[in-house]
């Protein structure tokens, strides 16, 4: 039985095969998967988490706008689908993107399982990288893509953060290549509209 959660959030990013401790690298994810389901070894699984856990939330919590609570519901959710799944999981993907269109779709399937909020609030952010320009900077591109439509933010999160190819996006949420392409596009508009009306709001009134 699989029960490895903790309420701790998670934070940072790790690269899309996985990472972390003694061994790397999707062969290490075979071997975890393998010893989890030969003997369902509670050890293996919770290294699993413990490598895939921090980028899953990453994601989760830049395409729910920063809503920690509902990102660390929904990476919960991901990994109790997970373990229903593993079994017949063929490896033609890494985990890792595996894991994540879990991820995406359990968080659209708690979204369209309750009432919309009549309004998002967004929680501070945090930077989308620590490297160049300013905290501030950052955190108003944050929040610009935390407020684009769920299908530009799923798009370009995936896209422009991720690494994802079309083909893998088109994959992960059940769309075309050139949906996703097309989706991108729109996104980029939008982000270059608010992050210019930020800009406009910034300057100084004479």
């Amino acid at each position: 039985m699989c029960n490895p959660f903790g309420r701790s959030g998670h934070t940072g990013g790790m690269n899309r095969e996985g990472g972390g401790a003694v061994g790397t690298g999707p062969n290490e994810d075979r071997r975890l998967v393998r010893e989890y389901l030969r003997r369902r070894d509670e050890a293996a699984f919770r290294e699993l988490y413990r490598r895939h856990s921090p980028a899953l939330y990453a994601l989760l919590s830049r395409l729910c706008g920063f809503d920690r609570e509902e990102a660390q519901d929904a990476l919960q959710d991901t990994w109790i689908r997970a373990c229903r799944g593993l079994v017949d999981f063929r490896w033609e993907s890494s985990l890792r993107t595996w894991l994540c269109g879990i991820a995406v779709m359990r968080l659209r399937e708690r979204r369209r399982g309750r009432m919309r909020r009549p309004e998002e609030t967004l929680p501070a952010a945090e930077p989308a990288s620590p490297g160049g320009g300013s905290r501030t900077d950052a955190m108003d591109i944050e929040r610009a893509i935390a407020s684009l439509p769920e299908k530009y933010r799923e798009v370009f999160v995936l896209r422009e953060i991720e690494g994802y190819t079309h083909d893998e996006i088109g994959t992960l949420l059940k769309i075309s290549s050139g949906t996703s392409k097309s989706q991108l596009f729109r996104a980029r508009r939008a982000l270059r509209e608010i992050l210019g009306a930020q800009e406009r709001d910034d300057e100084p009134r004479h």
